[in-house]
């Protein structure tokens, strides 16, 4: 028995005929050694004919196996001895052609490292996948159109390294959080390898969100930024479309825009805190959006020259735009206290409106004071190009939603909602005294 275990039998020592020293009998032809392993050979004829045997122990048994000449059963046996005392015994159940292509797997996987247990693994998940296809073609084809990617990276790793950037690129607040809040319900949903997520799957998921059409085009919008930037930086192949760009927003079909008529927005003023006054007359007599009037400070209101100047970072579009200040608007504007911001705290201001609206049974649609100013300014001036212009749309919007919604007449009674008598008495003390002095000043002239 050798150390392994495995029991080494043989007829006794052969001698240099192949018979046996001892009781006559043809002993091993050959003995093949592997450390203290020694695995037997044997000769049988019968009619001519030569099979040479292997033979060895294991649990027991003893185990031969017939090979045609003595080179092949040489190789059988230098494997058993091996096996034999590397204690690995049950190996030596595989057959010999069996052995062979272990052998030549081995020796492919050998400079790649990867262990046979985990090829094989790949090769049959890849093939589950590819199902008839030529796996050589499949990967020849991904290697075209992916070789330009610079790395496989999370949907959340490139979320986070574009808001950063953003960031540093200077843009707005309200843009940045617009971007974040969508981008990271988007990583949420697949924080798995960006270049995995297909466009059947983020039509599904957005149209499965519980929110407005104009939302979710909003969303859509944002994740086609996002898919641009992911391409742009080689995250996704340059040569291919973006799982984004075959989504289309969707139409939203509305009414005619709603508007105040100006006896609605005259009552709204009149009942109004001087606290109120800018955000409500900046919103009706120069049809900013509110976004951009929460991001607006005094400085851009220069009365002398009767302009507000939108910065391009304050603009909801990214470029500058210029709104005149109508005679109404100034004649509002004139008596307050312009320093800081226009709407110093947005919540706390706007949900006052929303008291105020309340508070006098009127109905508050949303964007109502853009809407009426564009309705009744494009009634004063007859130029879709100039109201798109002042009001950061397109002509063809300003022309489909606003056009022939009111009248000169009424237009003419809006742009002339002035204060009432008593109006500032909400103002602070000092701050009406100037305005009376001023009053005082315009009347002596």
């Amino acid at each position: 028995m050798n150390g392994a275990g495995d029991k080494m039998v043989t007829n006794g020592k052969a001698d240099s005929h192949g018979r046996s020293r001892k009781g006559g009998k043809a002993g091993p032809v050959a003995m093949v050694k592997f450390g203290s392993a020694t695995v037997p050979i044997y000769l049988s004829e019968s009619k001519g004919r030569k099979r040479y045997f292997v033979a060895h122990y294991r649990d027991g048994k003893r185990i031969r196996t017939a090979f045609p000449d003595l080179v092949a059963a040489k190789k059988e046996a230098q494997f058993v001895a091996q096996r034999i005392q590397s204690g690995m015994q049950h190996v030596t159940d595989i057959k010999p052609h069996e052995r062979e292509s272990y052998v030549a797997a081995m020796r492919m996987l050998e400079k790649s490292g990867v262990p046979l247990v985990a090829a094989v693994e790949d090769y049959m998940r890849a093939r589950e996948k590819a199902g008839t296809e030529s796996l050589g073609a499949m990967a020849e084809e991904y290697g075209r159109l992916f070789k330009k990617v610079v790395r496989r990276s999370s949907t959340t790793e490139v979320v986070d390294e574009m808001l950063k950037q953003r960031e540093q690129d200077g843009a707005s607040k309200v843009y940045l959080r617009l971007l974040k809040t969508t981008l990271t319900r988007f990583a949420a949903k697949f924080p798995g390898d960006l270049i995995e997520v297909d466009t059947h799957q983020i039509d599904a998921w957005l149209r499965s969100l519980d929110v407005a059409l104009c939302t979710r085009n909003s969303m859509l919008r944002c994740i086609k930024i996002f898919f641009s930037y992911a391409r742009s930086r080689n995250y996704l192949p340059e040569d291919r479309k973006t799982a984004v760009e075959n989504l289309k927003v969707t139409k939203v079909v509305t009414d005619n825009s709603e508007i105040f008529s100006p006896e609605t927005m005259t009552r709204i003023l009149h009942h109004a805190s001087a606290d109120l006054i800018p955000i409500l007359a900046i919103g009706a007599f120069s049809g900013i959006r509110m976004a951009e009037l929460n991001r607006l400070d005094w400085s851009a209101v220069d009365l002398e020259r009767r302009i507000i100047e939108l910065r391009a970072g304050q603009a909801k579009t990214g470029s500058r735009r210029v709104i005149p200040i109508t005679d109404n608007l100034a004649a509002w504007l004139e008596p307050l206290e312009r320093k800081g911001m226009v709407v110093p705290s947005v919540k706390a201001h706007h949900r006052a409106v929303s008291e105020l609206a309340a508070s006098l049974k009127i109905d508050w649609p949303r964007n109502v004071l853009r809407h009426s100013y564009i309705s009744y300014r494009i009634a004063t001036v007859k130029s879709a190009d100039q109201v798109a212009l002042e009001s950061g749309n397109s002509p063809s919007i300003i022309f489909k939603h606003y056009r022939e919604l009111t009248t000169e007449d009424e237009a003419d009674k809006w742009f002339a909602i002035m204060p009432k008598e008593g109006q500032w008495e909400s103002l602070p003390a000092i701050v009406r005294k100037k305005h009376r002095a001023q009053s005082r000043h315009r009347g002596s002239k």
